[in-house]
């Protein structure tokens, strides 16, 4: 996980690079929000710290411009204003969350970690194949309005297929997929795991259908849907 921190004072900004470099977090620091700005333009981060008062543009106004500009980066304030107006201010702009300086460390650490499981949670989406739908966050499979008991295997090899689908996935991929967490998957069990979840899949629209020599490929078999 990334973060651009955006902090004028000195101290303070090698102090916040060294919490979070201790909690597993990789931070860039820059003094004002010019450079941010640009680092924002040209690198994906998973979280924005970024102060209110800096020299030249103004931590508001660069979060205005990200905003404006359709960047959904979490962001979270720093200040030493501790005012309600102030804070009102921040999140209209778009803030996500907000500290006032001087803040304890751990709790900067928290809701960093927070804000960014927030985000990859929100960004989160379903894969979906005509009646057939997948939510890789909750690792939840539903077909026809009705819920599959999929084994972990037989996730992973669903996946592999809805995200390739409607084109063929070779038999030595899945099995090379399958076994970066299981050196025995063999082609074999690629077989038996296909056909347990064509079973499971049955006959409610999609197909898992074998292109001999090939590999598997995901069909669907529901009927297009007419305009009245």
């Amino acid at each position: 996980m990334r973060v651009l921190l955006i902090e004028d004072d000195p101290t303070l900004c090698n102090a916040i690079e060294a919490g979070l470099g201790r909690a597993g977090l990789g931070v860039d620091a820059v003094g004002a929000a010019e450079p941010g700005d640009a680092a924002l333009r040209c690198t994906a981060y998973d979280l924005l710290i970024l102060d209110i008062g800096l020299p030249g543009m103004n931590g508001l106004a660069l979060l205005r411009a990200l905003r404006q500009r359709g960047q959904r980066i979490p962001v979270l304030m720093l200040t030493a204003r501790d005012t309600l107006d102030d804070r009102v201010a921040g999140l209209n702009q778009g803030a996500d969350d907000y500290l006032v300086k001087p803040f304890l460390m751990p709790e900067l650490v928290a809701r960093c970690q927070a804000l960014i499981r927030r985000s990859r949670a929100a960004a989160s989406t379903t894969l979906d194949f005509g009646p057939l739908h997948l939510d890789p966050g909750l690792r939840d499979a539903v077909i026809g309005g009705e819920r599959l008991e999929l084994t972990g295997r037989e996730w992973d090899l669903l996946v592999h297929l809805i995200m390739a689908a409607p084109h063929v996935v070779s038999k030595q991929k899945l099995t090379d997929s399958l076994s970066a967490w299981n050196r025995e998957i063999t082609a074999n069990a690629i077989e038996i795991y296909a056909s347990r979840v064509r079973s499971k899949l049955g006959e409610r629209g999609v197909t898992l259908r074998t292109v001999r020599g090939l590999g598997y490929r995901l069909e669907c078999t529901a009927p297009a849907a007419h305009a009245g």
